[in-house]
């Protein structure tokens, strides 16, 4: 089989996943905090299940995921919902790699090889290695959706990258899911806001130190910038 049938083949799978994904009302159930709840809710113990499922095809087609993070942790409790949140995480943006990588790379490449971020990111990348993806991971200047199936065309390892992404990930995932869950457990309470204090520490603080990183290893992270 030549290379561009192949890519036609794997991309009309994409194509027919998505319609299949779009034709059950999964996309109009992300936007609805409510409906996706309840839709978690009544899959009973199957819902850690379905739940993780969501975060990979919602990572693999770039559909919102803000509201699966914060669902997790009203739906699950604050802490196992944070770690269900992660391995969502972490597992979507493994599938989107391994799909950047395996199944669509010539179409990828060929379509969107020549964008900006994509191409500041193969540049970091062979420059920096895996020093470019902690920092990208920790200070969001590319879109997460897009990192996933940028960082898949480049030379990086799979364990390097699903290792990293897993770390990074961490501090962002457990924030948000287990501020949800707190709110739905205790309320807004004086308590609430002292952890929402921390956390909002904590993140700036990771924040900063990549920007201090890349400050003194002369790595430039602007992506419109690509000397």
């Amino acid at each position: 089989m030549n290379k561009k049938l192949k890519t036609i083949i794997m991309v009309a799978v994409l194509a027919i996943a998505f319609y299949g994904i779009y034709s059950t009302g999964l996309i109009d159930t992300l936007k609805d905090f409510d409906e996706f709840q309840k839709l978690i809710e009544d899959a009973g113990s199957l819902g850690y299940v379905i739940y993780i499922l969501i975060f990979i095809a919602a990572a693999v087609f770039s559909l919102p995921a803000s509201v699966i993070t914060i669902s997790g942790g009203i739906v699950f409790g604050p802490v196992l919902g944070a770690i269900l949140a992660l391995a969502g995480a972490t597992a979507g943006a493994i599938a989107a790699f391994l799909v950047s990588r395996y199944i669509a790379r010539d179409f990828i490449v060929d379509k969107f090889g020549k964008n900006a971020i994509f191409k500041k990111i193969e540049s970091g990348v062979e420059k920096n290695g895996k020093d470019f993806l902690i920092l990208t991971r920790l200070v969001p200047v590319f879109p997460y959706n897009i990192q996933n199936y940028a960082y898949g065309v480049t030379n990086i390892e799979l364990a390097t990258y699903s290792i990293i992404t897993l770390i990074t990930m961490a501090p962002g995932a457990f924030v948000y899911a287990y501020m949800a869950g707190e709110i739905a457990q205790n309320g807004i309470t004086t308590g609430f806001f002292v952890k929402l204090l921390l956390a909002g520490v904590v993140l700036f603080g990771v924040s900063q130190i990549p920007k201090i990183f890349a400050k003194k290893k002369g790595i430039d992270m602007d992506p419109v910038n690509n000397k």
